[in-house]
């Protein structure tokens, strides 16, 4: 059984960079994609990006500029950093697994983001 969970700090204040990590159990993370979304409050979900199992990645075009994804393949975990965070960042950030061509069948439960000064 693969499993996911997500961890980093609760509160980020503006213009900081966010940084969360996915550690994943039961599996490794030099196979298939591992990806990063986030659900702001009354929002739907949003895919942020992807590391692959060779260690490339994808991003999404609106957050492409502000967002690095890595991979501590010796720890089997991969971490999203959003730099310059307003506000708006503020969302529960998850990771997730993509078995193939976006289907995503193993999901951390989610960590709460708060962007405050």
């Amino acid at each position: 059984q693969v499993q996911l969970q997500e961890s980093g700090p609760g509160l980020v204040k503006p213009s900081q960079t966010l940084s969360l990590t996915c550690t994943v159990s039961g599996g490794s993370i030099t196979a298939y994609y591992w990806n990063w979304f986030r659900q702001p409050p009354g929002k739907g979900l949003e895919w942020m990006g992807a590391i692959g199992n060779s260690g490339d990645t994808a991003y999404s075009s609106s957050l492409k500029s502000r967002t690095s994804i890595s991979r501590d393949t010796s720890k089997n975990q991969f971490t999203l950093q959003l730099n310059s965070v307003t506000p708006e960042d503020t969302a529960v950030y998850y990771c997730a697994r993509d078995r193939s061509y976006r289907t995503y069948d193993y999901w951390g439960q989610g960590t709460q983001v708060i962007v405050s000064s």
